[in-house]
């Protein structure tokens, strides 16, 4: 079974890839995701050698995701990616979530609007704070205050992502891990059996 097997921080990200895997795949894609939930960063890191070592799925390709939260995004980048290639897959891909995985959702406030039924987020959208996501320090916080502590997580994360603009993302990290995903499926399509 071909297989996209994501490594993740944590459930909300979960919430989200399962909401936005099917509109990233063509229809009838024998690709099937896999989502893999640690219990926080240090747990991801901790067990990341030895969860890929261990995955024997050969027509399996990885997607490594984490917050960035206040530390380097090259560092870690650098730092999973060596990881992954002690671990004997250094084709797997790592996506860093430019601050917080919110900064996505920041970036289409029309649909934290229809999420979280929400009215009058979308015209914000054009605000110089909202136009370049992955600069905001914590947008987890500022997406609480938008949404009058509404959002929560794992349930905004189920609620949202079914109405992100999937085609043209103002996060650029998460038009980073859109592409990803699409190059790990056309490879995996790509490939024999």
């Amino acid at each position: 079974m071909k297989e996209l097997v994501f490594f993740l921080e944590e459930e909300s990200a979960r919430a989200l890839l399962e909401q936005i895997f099917p509109h990233l795949i063509p229809s009838g894609s024998q690709v099937h995701p896999r989502f893999i939930v640690f219990e926080g960063k240090q747990d991801l890191e901790k067990q990341l050698p030895n969860k890929l070592r261990g995955y024997l799925n050969p027509r399996a390709r990885f997607i490594v995701m984490r917050d960035q939260d206040q530390a380097d995004c090259r560092k870690i980048k650098r730092s999973l990616a060596a990881l992954c290639a002690r671990a004997g897959r250094p084709q797997a891909a790592v996506r860093i979530a430019c601050r917080e995985l919110e900064a996505f959702y920041l970036g289409d406030l029309l649909a934290v609007e229809k999420g979280l039924d929400i009215s009058g987020l979308a015209g914000k959208q054009n605000k110089a704070r909202f136009r370049d996501p992955d600069r905001l320090v914590r947008p987890s916080d500022e997406l609480l205050k938008l949404t009058g502590n509404r959002y929560q997580k794992v349930a905004g994360s189920r609620a949202i992502a079914p109405h992100l603009n999937l085609h043209a993302p103002r996060s650029r990290s998460f038009d980073h891990l859109i592409r990803a995903i699409r190059s790990a499926n056309d490879e995996l399509r790509g490939s024999e059996g």
